[in-house]
């Protein structure tokens, strides 16, 4: 005799076939655990020793630094003990979607080398950007100190890529990003580029009409004890965008 279909029979077959491909799953991502965290170290490896100097220790140690209100992941490389180098994972967006550079950068502001880690670039024009000699090749030993990282176009000294000028400033963008990321970090302070865009907007209420100053400062004096606490409390925090 044939077995009637029910509700209750349609709920343990769907519940029975879902714990068989659960375990499945996790039968699978077990056993490929950890051969893709050896994939994965093996290509930060090879991409830091890359970008950084060929002499000193490279520390595969991911550090994290807030800049300019986004976090940045970076490497350490040092000789005799003390840091040489870092390598800064930096993430802009591209013509496509999301470009992460891959930025070494030597003390004194001078990028090392470079490398694209992931894109989504249009083939063929932006993509260029990993592959493009002559565009990645004027980053390799790129001193900001007398040179200017902007493509040609925004009086830079960067080329830009062939037809795909948007690609080549954010590429541009990420590398300069990774420099001023690392004049954090050795410094302990705001960059200088966080520094000017504070003045500006200091220097902006100097520039205010004496009305909208008196408004400005009615308006403190209105607000709530509380309030006024908690602005009195937040020194030296630094604007974040």
């Amino acid at each position: 005799m044939a077995a009637q279909s029910s509700f209750r029979n349609m709920v343990v077959c769907l519940t029975l076939t879902c714990l068989l491909c659960a375990s499945i799953l996790g039968v699978v991502y077990a056993v490929t655990l950890n051969p893709i965290r050896g994939a994965s170290q093996k290509a930060l490896e090879s991409a830091l020793s890359l970008v950084l100097p060929p002499e000193g220790e490279i520390s595969t140690e991911a550090l994290n630094v807030e800049f300019e209100g986004r976090n940045y992941e970076y490497y350490v490389q040092t000789v005799d003990g003390e840091p040489s180098a870092w390598a800064v994972k930096s993430e802009v967006n591209g013509f496509g979607g999301p470009l992460t550079v891959l930025v070494g950068v030597k003390r004194g502001g001078v990028v090392n080398a470079t490398k694209v880690l992931s894109h989504s670039e249009t083939p063929g024009l932006g993509a260029k950007c990993q592959s493009d000699e002559h565009f990645i090749g004027q980053f390799n030993g790129f001193d900001t100190c007398t040179s200017k990282l902007l493509v040609r176009k925004d009086g830079g000294d960067v080329d830009a890529i062939t037809a795909s000028t948007i690609t080549s400033r954010a590429y541009t963008l990420a590398v300069s990003n990774a420099v001023e990321v690392v004049g954090v970090v050795i410094t302990g302070t705001v960059s200088d580029r966080e520094a000017e865009k504070i003045g500006q907007t200091a220097s902006l209420s100097d520039t205010l009409p004496a009305e909208a100053k008196d408004q400005t400062v009615s308006a403190s004096n209105a607000a709530p004890a509380e309030a006024k606490g908690l602005a009195t409390n937040n020194d030296g925090g630094q604007d974040n965008e």
